[in-house]
């Protein structure tokens, strides 16, 4: 679909007000105002807000939202979907205000995973301010990051996001783990899988920062303030991204990353038997830790 990225995403939560601490202290998103269900909204660039973790009973993906240049582009890409068989339906007016968005449509894909397309987010220009001292984040034309989603069935998953969105595979992993990695512009991936049978849900948000050392000092923030790692320090093989993964208190996992290539259409899609140069071991997790938040 014409310029799509990962443009916000949502999350249900009991946790919701640790995320008014965790969010600026130990990611350096600054806060924005509260939704109206007094949900805590975070900001990484300009844009109103990027993320939104909004009150509920039990830790659950609530929407991806994927940013398309303007309202023909939504036109078209939901009378695409509607025609490919999809049930899509049009933002209620709450939602699209708490969105801070021109308008959007969702829909929810093979494994219920509700998905946005929207247009038009607000933009408050020069005012981004990193609550600790950082380089800032990249987002920009190519999303805010990438999200990754354990699925039962890689290679159905798979097949809904390049029918219906048109994701192109990047790369894939086979070896102990099994992972495909889509793109939808010239960020290495905006999406990936990862097969885990019996389970779906988010795994991890990525986000980019500017500079190495911001990836160096958030890790050894993260070990002052004793927030659990569950993944160490490494690079991966395909995206040569230097990051390291950290529990939130939603349960899923952010890798905090730098140096993520991008690619064009001469990029040619490998396959991997191990998803790092090094590092990226596994840390100690809690007992009765989980290891994904569910969607749906």
């Amino acid at each position: 679909m014409r310029g799509m990225s990962l443009g916000y995403m949502g999350v249900e939560t009991p946790f919701a007000r640790e995320w008014e601490t965790f969010g600026p202290e130990v990611l350096g998103m600054p806060l924005a105002d509260a939704g109206s269900d007094g949900s805590v909204r975070l900001r990484m660039d300009d844009r109103h807000h990027r993320l939104s973790f909004h009150p509920g009973s039990r830790n659950r993906l609530a929407y991806i939202g994927w940013e398309l240049p303007d309202e023909e582009a939504l036109a078209d890409a939901t009378h695409e979907l509607t025609q490919k068989g999809l049930s899509v339906f049009s933002g209620a007016e709450a939602e699209v205000a708490d969105r801070a968005v021109s308008g959007f449509t969702w829909f929810n894909d093979n494994l219920g995973v509700r998905h946005e397309l929207f247009y038009g987010q607000r933009n408050l220009a020069r005012t981004f301010q990193a609550p600790r001292p950082m380089s800032g984040f990249v987002t920009g034309e190519n999303g805010m990051g990438h999200v990754a989603l354990a699925v039962p069935e890689l290679s159905t998953s798979t097949a809904f996001y390049t029918r219906y969105l048109h994701f192109g595979v990047s790369d894939e992993v086979d070896g102990l783990l099994r992972l495909t990695f889509l793109h939808c512009n010239g960020r290495h991936h905006s999406l990936a899988l990862m097969e885990m049978a019996g389970v779906h849900g988010i795994l991890h948000l990525m986000v980019q920062v500017k500079e190495l050392d911001d990836v160096g000092i958030a890790y050894d923030l993260c070990q002052s303030r004793r927030v659990q790692l569950s993944r160490t320090l490494g690079r991966h093989t395909n995206d040569r991204t230097v990051s390291f993964y950290m529990r939130t208190p939603s349960g899923f996992d952010v890798e905090y990353g730098w140096g993520a290539i991008e690619i064009d259409e001469s990029h040619a899609a490998t396959v991997f038997t191990t998803g790092s140069l090094w590092g990226h071991h596994n840390a100690r997790l809690p007992p009765g830790a989980i290891e994904s938040v569910e969607s749906g």
